[in-house]
């Protein structure tokens, strides 16, 4: 007997009701396209539903990594409703969206989801159910804001996180990058070595602190100063700081234990141990001596002291960030180190980012400034307003804000312009669904291509060969009254082993069923209760969306 197979799942009003996506095709404004021509970026202006939709033919599973920062859902969008159904509609514009994400993802690929406390839990579900519970990485807890004087008098407890969930596609296939995270030096490590150029064996001992004392020649009382002169003499002098540090009898290797025991008959007396492909060790006193120059590394182009990244980023700081890439964008922005964490974990030079609620840009100026491909969907003016003027600069190298200057950003590359093409069909003055006046020849040919399933590649030689499936199928659409005169021709250009599906809006009775190799369907009755035509946008923009600011401040003042 077969066991049904049962999964926890979250369950809402409206779920399970099917969203009949048009898969619209892309137009370039070579007007609004920038820099180099043959650049693979993509800045898409229209519903970020439809334009995932539309790249969905061509991208899926080439995006190595997505970050999205969708609508937080903070505010009360339906008046005379419940509550339960401004959640309903945030998930269920937010699935259909995550399933299109998810098959654009590469089977190496990762996803980021930045959210607050208003529907977090309820999208990690979600998200448990589309990408799979053991494909889940991590949630990670983001320092947004801080306290000011302002925010502190409302009362109730000040909130300062918001979240990030990360899911791989598929976690064997995904490569993630161990990365470090800066903080305080630790001042464990209380060991000066005077005299780290002489033989080990001669090496002398102070501490930290008076090593300090001896070299640094202070001229204030400030103790804020002095603390931050302490931890850059640590930093500078971490390859002769060192600390004690235990060896396990069950842990380590055996060479190690023995010298440990050597280093405890003979007190004081440093032991070395040389390996072949690890660091030397050196024991005294029973106990490895760990120098701190293993935590010290080049972060954002400076030496820091760092420790391994957790799942708590409080050292991405987001004072300041209005003005990132000379746009603002309130309530909306994030900082470009975030972004470049996200992307660096999961990608090399070259791999394709994708950001399909793009703002004011943020995701993709970072990817362009990291030598990584990017697509960037915006439906709102955003995208003309803050998305282009920003993505200029960054590519004529004008851009030095954010994370410019840590990865000695110069300028370079370009994008391509994108805007969603309309609804193929629309209705007439009668109501009838006819073809949208807007497609010329050539979108009505790539849009019908779409909408059968062809890669539309017009063939210079023969202009009946707009598109492919296979290399033996193809695809024609054509305005023009096809006539038996005019199909006999066009037979007489294909192979014997050739098949050619021809769309077109008229045609003489008795061209359908002349050849077993062609097929003729007409437009646009082909297409009707397909998809849903006339759809202007899915918006998923429950709130009002983010506004501009002059001042990071005003966030703060509003909390």
């Amino acid at each position: 007997m077969t066991k049904n197979k049962q999964k926890l799942e979250l369950t809402w009003i409206g779920k399970g009701q099917e969203m009949n996506l048009e898969p619209r095709i892309l137009v370039e404004n070579p007007e609004k396209s920038y820099g180099d021509q043959n650049t693979e970026n993509m800045l898409i202006h229209g519903d970020n539903l439809l334009a995932l939709k539309a790249l969905e033919q061509n991208y899926t599973g080439k995006i190595k990594c997505i970050y999205i920062d969708p609508p937080f859902n903070t505010g009360s969008a339906f008046e005379h409703y419940d509550d339960n159904v401004e959640h309903s509609k945030w998930l269920s514009l937010m699935k259909v969206r995550l399933e299109i994400l998810k098959n654009l993802l590469s089977d190496d690929g990762a996803i980021f989801i930045h959210l607050d406390d208003n529907e977090a839990d309820y999208c990690k579900i979600l998200l448990d159910e589309i990408f799979d519970r053991k494909n889940f990485m991590n949630k990670i807890t983001i320092a947004a804001r801080s306290p000011s004087a302002f925010s502190t008098v409302n009362p109730g407890m000040f909130v300062a996180s918001e979240y990030i969930l990360y899911y791989a596609k598929n976690r064997k296939n995904l490569i993630e990058k161990p990365l470090k995270q800066t903080r305080t030096p630790d001042y464990a490590y209380n060991k000066f070595v005077i005299n780290i150029e002489e033989s080990y064996d001669k090496w002398k001992f102070i501490s930290v602190a008076d090593a300090f004392s001896n070299n640094i020649n202070l001229k204030t009382n400030n103790p804020e100063l002095i603390i931050k002169k302490y931890n850059k003499f640590i930093i500078d002098n971490a390859y002769r700081i060192c600390r004690y540090t235990s060896i396990s009898d069950t842990g380590a290797g055996t060479q190690t234990i023995e010298v440990k025991k050597k280093s405890l008959m003979e007190p004081n007396k440093i032991f070395k141990l040389e390996r072949e492909v690890y660091d030397d060790i050196y024991i005294m006193n029973g106990q490895q001596l760990s120098f701190y120059s293993k935590n010290i590394q080049i972060i954002d182009g400076q030496k820091e002291a760092t420790m391994a990244l957790t799942d708590i980023w409080t050292d991405i700081a987001w004072e300041g960030i209005s003005k990132e890439g000379t746009v603002t964008f309130k309530k909306g922005k994030k900082p470009e180190k975030l972004i470049k964490r996200c992307i660096e974990m999961t990608t090399e030079e070259g791999d394709l980012v994708l950001d399909s609620f793009l703002g004011s840009g943020t995701t993709v100026a970072v990817a362009h400034k990291m030598g990584r491909k990017w697509i960037g969907i915006e439906l709102r003016d955003h995208c003309y307003t803050h998305c282009e003027p920003r993505l200029q600069k960054v590519v004529d190298g004008t851009d030095q804000s954010g994370i410019s200057k840590a990865v000695n950003w110069q300028g370079g590359g370009g994008y391509k312009f994108y805007e969603l093409a309309p609804s193929l069909l629309k209705k007439d003055e009668f109501g009838n669904w006819i073809i949208d006046s807007r497609y010329d020849a050539e979108m009505l040919a790539e849009a019908m291509a779409k909408q059968e399933g062809y890669q539309f590649s017009p063939d210079e030689e023969n202009i009946y060969k707009q598109g492919y499936s296979t290399e033996k199928d193809f695809i024609f659409t054509t305005t023009q009254f096809l006539s038996i005169e005019l199909l006999d021709k066009i037979y007489s250009k294909l192979k014997g082993d050739e098949s050619l599906l021809i769309c077109a809006t008229h045609f003489e009775e008795g061209t359908g069923g002349r050849y077993d190799n062609i097929t003729v369907k007409k437009i646009p009755q082909m297409l009707l209760n397909r998809c849903e035509f006339g759809k202007l946008e899915y918006n998923l923009n429950i709130i009002d969306p983010p506004q501009e600011t002059e001042d990071d401040e005003e966030i703060l003042e509003e909390e």
